[in-house]
């Protein structure tokens, strides 16, 4: 039996994680750290709640003292990191936010693993530490070895994450993998991002704003097959190693609106375009032959699969992300905790 501390578990991939965790290894005690930000839902784990094996800590990655704490009563044997300020707009906004929590924050949670017995550390990463590739070359693709080449206060907060992981292992011994992951996209994602907000603006008959002409490219991984990627890694990947994790899924973001104004039986003159997004990445593309070769996994969902079942996730769980949009979701921790 392991207990592992996921953080950022209120956000879109963590939640999704600890949902197939506690299936997949049920023997297991998950532990939840999160901030429950604007962007952390504690309703997304209402599920797991009442799970004996499951335990919500409300706390900042960034609070030493907190964390530390937490890592005396618990003795976790693993951390995986998904706790992240992640939205390219607000870190051109505001970078601060975003060097504090993926880099501060990284650091906090490796010095608790150094504290308590080097414990093994998963490092969350992005595809967008890589750049981006050309429109016109696609036979190119990011590997591991590709050089870090960022573009926002986003991505270069994450790149600086994992050169300090990297740095933590061959300084401090101690015991980390790196995930780096394309776009992914499914159930519990939150709607200021491409293909929740559009469907939550098709199905409310509300504008569809796509950047300049939507033609720039992303590789698509339905946040599933992300979560058993990270679960491989975690109790069989290669210290010190990174592996990418890949949907093998190109679309432009352009083909991706339309395809969902037509499963919703909408039409194409929501579509608004916007000014583009300031160093807007043109392409992103990843090579996941690494962890295929070496632990076996393979994207199971198609894009045509994934996005459909993902549409009819927020026909269904409609009460969701109309109470993130409305706001009320922010009182749902107190709905949970205001008594106890």
């Amino acid at each position: 039996m392991m207990t592992i501390i996921v953080t950022g578990g209120a956000g879109f991939i963590g939640g999704n994680f600890i949902h197939y965790y506690l299936s997949a290894h049920p023997e297991d005690r998950v532990i939840c750290v999160d901030k429950l930000t604007y962007a952390g839902n504690l309703s997304t784990l209402a599920p797991v709640m009442d799970n004996p094996n499951f335990r919500f800590c409300k706390l900042d990655i960034c609070d030493r003292e907190g964390v530390f704490a937490l890592f005396e009563e618990e003795k976790p044997d693993a951390v995986i990191n998904f706790a992240a300020e992640s939205h390219v707009d607000r870190s051109i906004e505001n970078p601060e936010i975003f060097l504090q929590t993926n880099i501060i924050g990284t650091a906090t949670m490796m010095d608790a693993c150094r504290a308590f017995g080097n414990v093994r550390y998963h490092q969350v990463s992005t595809d967008e530490v890589y750049g981006d590739l050309p429109l016109d070359r696609p036979d190119l693709f990011f590997t591991e070895t590709t050089p870090i080449h960022t573009s926002s206060p986003y991505s270069s907060s994450k790149a600086g994450a994992d050169l300090l992981v990297q740095a933590y292992q061959r300084t401090y011994g101690l015991p980390i993998t790196i995930s780096r992951c394309s776009n992914n996209y499914g159930p519990y994602h939150f709607p200021e991002k491409l293909i929740p907000l559009m469907i939550a603006n098709c199905l409310n008959n509300k504008p569809l704003p796509v950047y300049g002409e939507g033609l720039n490219v992303r590789d698509w991984l339905y946040v599933e097959d992300h979560c058993k990627a990270i679960d491989l890694i975690l109790h069989k990947g290669r210290i010190g190693e990174v592996y990418n994790v890949g949907g093998h899924n190109e679309m432009r973001n352009i083909d991706i609106v339309k395809l969902i104004i037509h499963e919703l039986g909408k039409d194409e003159s929501l579509i608004t375009y916007v000014t583009d997004r300031k160093g807007h990445d043109l392409r992103y593309a990843i090579d996941p032959t690494k962890i295929h070769e070496e632990l076996g996994w393979f994207p199971e969902t198609k894009f045509q699969d994934g996005i459909k079942k993902t549409i009819k996730w927020y026909l269904e769980n409609r009460q969701w992300w109309e109470e993130i949009i409305s706001g009320e979701y922010q009182n749902y921790y107190e709905k949970m905790y205001g008594n106890r």
